[in-house]
């Protein structure tokens, strides 16, 4: 197991909400298959819609049982089922006696049960811990749009290329890459201080490696050698990044290189704060103030 899945510092066992994603097992047909129209907004009739697999249900039907078959102590609040994963969003009402892992593990085979089959989900599972500061309603929106996103990406890969007005707070900026980054839920900004004591960027860089292992997005110009080093540890790791750049961009403009790999995987996008020259002092503010204001987009 990628030794920054879960977070170290937490007890795994007390009261908390998490956001749990399992991946599909290889074998495996997929939960469900994508149906209905992107354009529709979603809640409404026709929107995009995952209809579940006979797999899926599965699923579905020990997920309702969840609090009564696995844990009583355990609500699931919602959940998103999607073709090759699940992300579910579950509240742990009281301490419980075994720790996510485990509860997660036995969840896993009551799915093979019900499915008459081995090896529904892959091995491991991917949480994120939800921070006072991150909203409820948030994540609900999050998890109901994700078939809309997904049928987004299908019809219109040229979306997550070249972005020359993208909205962030009052401004507009340019972008290159999967702007959808910018939706996720789970962002943290990479920002390492000079005076910043040892274990002070210990326990920094344990936080944003996790959220990074789990799908969440580091965000950051990574200009120090300290904040290189976190963004080489956490695509490692298969992370998402959101880059600021001071490169302003020009009609021609196209990522290259690593960057360019990055951003065709859909891992990376690129922000520009249109400032351009050299990387001064208040460049380097200005860049960290944009990082500040997207990691509180979709909060």
């Amino acid at each position: 197991m990628d030794k920054h899945l879960r977070a170290l510092w937490h007890d795994y066992t007390r009261r908390c909400i998490y956001m749990v994603t399992l991946k599909k097992g290889l074998s495996v047909e997929d939960f469900g298959f994508l149906e209905g129209d992107y354009r529709i907004p979603v809640g409404v009739y026709g929107c995009s819609f995952i209809r579940a697999s006979r797999v899926g249900r599965a699923i579905k039907t020990v997920l309702w049982k969840f609090s009564e078959i696995i844990e009583p102590k355990i609500r699931i609040l919602q959940y998103a089922l999607m073709p090759d994963h699940i992300h579910i969003l579950l509240s742990v009402t009281e301490p419980t006696q075994e720790i996510l892992g485990r509860i997660i593990a036995r969840f896993k085979v009551a799915v093979n049960n019900e499915a008459g089959i081995d090896g529904v989900f892959a091995k491991g599972f991917n949480d994120q811990i939800l921070k006072h500061s991150r909203s409820l309603d948030t994540l609900y929106r999050y998890l109901k749009d994700n078939p809309r996103r997904l049928a987004v990406r299908r019809e219109h890969p040229e979306f997550f290329r070249r972005v020359n007005r993208l909205k962030i707070g009052d401004a507009y900026y340019q972008a290159y890459g999967n702007f959808q980054l910018l939706e996720c839920p789970f962002k943290e900004q990479v920002l390492v201080h000079r005076a910043d004591s040892e274990e002070a960027r210990s326990t920094n860089r344990d936080r944003w490696l996790y959220t990074a292992a789990n799908g969440g997005v580091l965000v950051s110009p990574f200009i120090s050698p300290a904040e290189k080093a976190v963004r080489d540890e956490a695509e490692e790791a298969g992370g998402n990044i959101i880059l600021v750049t001071n490169e302003a961009m020009g009609e021609r403009y196209k990522s290259t290189g690593h960057n360019f790999a990055l951003c065709e995987d859909g891992r990376l996008l690129i922000v520009s704060a249109g400032i351009g020259g050299d990387v001064s002092r208040a460049a380097c503010l200005a860049m960290n103030t944009l990082s500040a204001s997207i990691c509180q987009e979709s909060r």
